[in-house]
Parts: C-alpha cells; sequence; structure tokens
C-alpha cells in the first residue's frame, strides 16, 4: 500500500511547470516551480515545519505548549497543520490588509486569529510583531517562532526547495526569480543554486512601499520608502535576518494593479490559480524580459494558492474600486472570459462538404476563410443552407470560396464593448481580433452573451 504517515510527510517535492502563453514574448524556457502542490498550498509549509520541528529539538516548546506566530496568513497555516499533527495549540496574530479567506482557514485548523492595524511603525506595540512578542512572554510554554528572524526558515529551502529545482532543471537552471517577504525562500534557493552554480541569476521581486530594493542598492535604510501597499505576502518595513542580501543580484518593484492583473492573466491562461505574490513574481520578470537571452532556463516560484485570494483580486468589483480594472468593459475582457481561444478557419479552395463537416464536428457556426495567410472571406450555417436549397442535387464539391460572404471585421483589443454593435449584426455574426503578438480569435454573437 502507497500511504503518509501523515499529512506532513506530503509536504515538498512539488512539480515544475512550463509556462506558454503569459510568456509567449520572452527568448527563452521559464518554468513555474508551483508550491500550491504542498498540503498547505504554500511553500511556507516547508520553514513552518522546519521551525516547529527545530523549536521542539532546542527545547523552546514542551507538549501541549502553544506556537505564537506573526504570519500573512500561509505561515500560520504550515504551523498549524504541523501543530494539529504534532498536539499543540497555536495563536497567530496579522494585519488587518490581509484576506478574510485567509484569517478563515487559519481558524478552520483550529488557530487562534488576533487582527492588528497594518499602518503603524514595526515597534509599535500595536503592530502584529509587537503583539506576538509580547504574548509569548506571557503565555507559559509557549515559543514565538519569528518567522522574520528564525534561520530555520532559510534552511528548509536551502535543505529541500534549493536541491529539488536543481535536479528539476537537470543543473541548467540560469535565473532564480521570486517574490521576497521574510527573506527565506529566496535566500535559501540562493545560497544552495549558487554553491552548484555561482553564475545563477537570482532576482527578487519587491513592491512599491517596501524597504528591500533601495537598502540592496545603496545600503541605506529609507523609512520614506514605506508606505501601505495592498500586495500580500512580499516587501517589508524592516530587515528580516533570513534575507541575505549579497546572495541577490537584484531586485525590481511591482505595482499593486500590475501583480493583480498578472495573476489573472496566470489563471485565464495557464490554468493557474496563485496568489498576489505570484502576480507580482510574474510582472517583474516582465519587465526585466530585455535582460534574458534564448538559452536561460528561468525558474518563477509561486508561492500560494489564489483561494486565499478569491475576494479580492478575483473580484472583478474589488479590482474595479482600486482602479485596476476599467469600469468598462473592453473587447479584451471578453477574449480573457472566452473558454476556447483557438483561431478556426478554412481555406478557399475546401469544399462546401469539408467546411460543413468541420462546422457539425466542432459546433461552429461560422469560419473565416482564408486565401494563402489573407483572410479572404466568411462562411456561415446560412450561406451553406442557402447554398443546399438553391442546389438540391449539389454533391458538396464547389469551393467554398464561390459562397462565402465577406470577412469578418477587424476590431481592436481595447474596443468598447458597447461599440461592438457597429460591427455585429444580423448578417454578420462575429468579429475578429487581434492580439499584440498578431495572434487572432473569433469573438461570435454567442461569445458575447455567455460573457455578459
Amino acid at each position: 500500500m502507497d500511504y503518509r504517515n501523515n499529512i506532513l510527510e506530503t509536504i515538498g517535492n512539488t512539480p515544475m511547470v512550463k509556462l506558454n502563453k503569459v510568456v509567449a514574448d520572452f527568448p527563452c524556457l521559464v518554468l513555474g516551480k508551483i508550491e500550491t502542490f504542498n498540503p498547505g498550498h504554500s511553500t511556507k509549509d516547508r520553514m513552518a515545519l522546519k521551525m516547529v520541528e527545530d523549536a521542539e529539538k532546542q527545547g523552546r516548546i514542551k507538549p501541549g505548549g502553544t506556537f505564537i506566530e506573526c504570519t500573512s496568513g500561509n505561515t500560520g497555516m504550515g504551523i498549524a497543520l504541523a501543530a494539529a499533527v504534532k498536539g499543540y495549540k497555536c495563536i497567530f496574530t496579522t494585519s488587518d490588509k490581509q484576506s478574510k479567506e485567509k484569517m478563515d482557514m487559519l481558524r478552520a485548523v483550529g488557530a487562534e486569529v488576533i487582527v492588528c492595524p497594518t499602518n503603524v511603525e514595526p515597534d509599535d506595540p500595536r503592530s502584529y510583531y509587537s503583539v506576538a512578542e509580547k504574548l509569548s512572554k506571557e503565555i507559559p510554554n509557549s515559543a514565538w517562532l519569528n518567522q522574520y528572524d528564525n534561520l530555520s526558515n532559510r534552511e528548509a529551502h536551502y535543505e529541500s526547495t534549493g536541491p529539488e529545482i536543481w535536479q528539476q532543471t537537470d543543473g541548467k537552471i540560469t535565473h532564480f526569480v521570486v517574490g521576497v517577504g521574510t527573506g527565506g525562500t529566496i535566500s535559501g534557493v540562493a545560497k544552495y543554486l549558487k554553491e552548484q552554480n555561482p553564475k545563477v541569476q537570482i532576482w527578487g521581486i519587491d513592491t512599491y512601499g517596501s524597504v528591500f530594493k533601495k537598502y540592496h542598492e545603496t545600503g541605506i535604510f529609507d523609512k520614506k520608502e514605506i508606505y501601505p501597499y495592498i500586495t500580500e505576502g512580499i516587501g517589508e518595513d524592516i530587515l528580516p535576518k533570513n534575507v541575505d542580501f549579497s546572495l541577490i543580484d537584484l531586485f525590481e518593484k511591482v505595482t499593486d494593479k500590475d501583480a493583480a492583473l498578472a495573476a489573472r492573466r496566470l489563471a485565464r491562461e495557464e490554468g493557474l490559480l496563485l496568489g498576489y505574490s505570484a502576480g507580482s513574481a510574474l510582472a517583474g520578470l516582465q519587465q526585466l524580459k530585455d535582460h534574458l537571452k534564448p538559452e536561460d532556463v528561468v525558474v518563477i516560484l509561486f508561492h500560494d494558492h489564489g483561494s486565499r485570494y478569491v475576494g479580492k483580486l478575483y473580484n472583478d468589483d474589488w479590482m474595479r474600486e482600486r482602479g485596476f480594472l476599467d469600469s468598462e468593459l473592453k473587447v479584451r475582457d471578453l477574449i480573457q472570459a472566452k473558454r476556447d481561444k483557438k483561431f478556426i478557419s478554412v481555406l478557399a479552395e475546401d469544399s462546401v462538404k469539408q467546411v460543413l463537416n468541420l462546422m457539425k464536428e466542432l459546433d461552429i457556426s461560422q469560419l473565416p476563410v482564408l486565401k494563402g495567410k489573407e483572410i479572404a472571406g466568411s462562411v456561415t450555417e446560412s450561406h451553406i443552407l442557402e447554398f443546399i436549397l438553391s442546389n438540391p442535387l449539389h454533391n458538396g464539391e464547389k469551393q467554398v470560396s464561390e459562397i462565402m460572404g465577406t470577412p469578418f471585421p477587424k476590431v481592436a483589443m481595447d474596443l468598447p464593448v458597447r461599440d461592438l454593435n457597429k460591427y455585429i449584426s444580423k448578417n454578420i455574426p462575429a468579429v475578429i481580433v487581434e492580439d499584440r503578438s498578431g495572434d487572432l480569435t473569433v469573438l461570435t454573437q454567442y461569445d458575447i452573451i455567455q460573457a455578459l
């Protein structure tokens, strides 16, 4: 029989997946390390278990005790899983900008959650750092794990995540890209990879409102860099001991909006429902793509699962309230909602019979007609029906070019949906949309009705 003794034994060995559409304009191979396959749906499971087990070995906690941690949610989930299996209690402090889903999930696995204000200094007694430290001093047989300064954090990634990435890329990795929060993931992975090949580039993704980028470039901790931001899980207003700046080659900052939009692209174009920091990592890599060469192998680590953000970045109303989505629907929104974006066409020399069979096979009512690579016309069920009724003894071998209508109109991706009525009518059942890379998509009346 093939089974694990408990859920903690399933942590690690997460898959590597090739990215396709979202990096279609990149010159090289880009792979995603999908950490959502951990049981707590984030990479934090690795370091949470390591911190718990090291606390046990060091005698910092006794059976039945209480683990205390300040967390944006994911580390708390990992600790809670370990505590449930090992028989400990948990108290987590978190900031009020974190998603309700994260807090509800922590409570679901038996943790007590204390919500603290975001917009206070780290040493303010109300901050989630200070509250966690205070509780650890007041509660007997408790241990504050302090993921920011607890070096078991980065050691976990040195021992597991780094070796996995090296093995999965057969040692061919040239760039590692990841959002930076506590610094454990980037520093642990970087240490391992650079020991194998010092030329591997380590790119950290930061957010506006965080101190990392400027500190890395100047050595100055500039409090003017600190201001509230929406992105969860990356960026800091402190310098955690887990961040080893000497191992990081560069930092790139990403806006809240660009991160959210990139995360939504991963979901809709790659089938990867991921968290806010995944969007930050992808957007940061897109900003840096001109530094890449055809022979490069890039690994981008995706921290956590999108289920923690369904009320935020995957909610259109939430996005529009913050100006992240245009209040007016555009054609691109309909294209994103379209399940099958493959451009299907027929050739002018194809027979009516061939076209009819294709329509029946794919359940399509209209098709563009090509002459070579150019769009020469269009054919619909109405065209074929009219031909059949006019030629009841036909054998279907007539070329479709002899019965086709005019080409479907081409429209821009940023065309407001309300303006589609200028193109689509009873006689024109579809339009053709061309994206920035030149790829074509047919948008039909049915697609519009389904999307709206």
